[in-house]
């Protein structure tokens, strides 16, 4: 697995990984629980995951999102 994104923007995390699931693509966000348990202070950031097959459809995909 290939980190995609570092955030603490759990909103654009979800928002992202919905529309890499209707590409096909396989992705999955690390650490949720994590910073949601420490809190709001934003010390742990969600990690998007992809595999190394769909990496290039995931960053395309990415600076699709990112351009909208």
């Amino acid at each position: 697995m290939i980190e995609l994104t570092r955030t603490n923007d759990a909103v654009f995390q979800s928002w992202l990984t919905m529309h890499l699931e209707e590409e096909d693509v396989d992705a999955v966000v690390l650490n949720t629980y994590t910073a949601v348990a420490e809190g709001s202070i934003g010390a742990i950031q969600r990690r998007g995951m992809t595999t190394d097959d769909d990496l290039a459809r995931a960053c395309f995909v990415l600076q699709q999102a990112t351009n909208q």
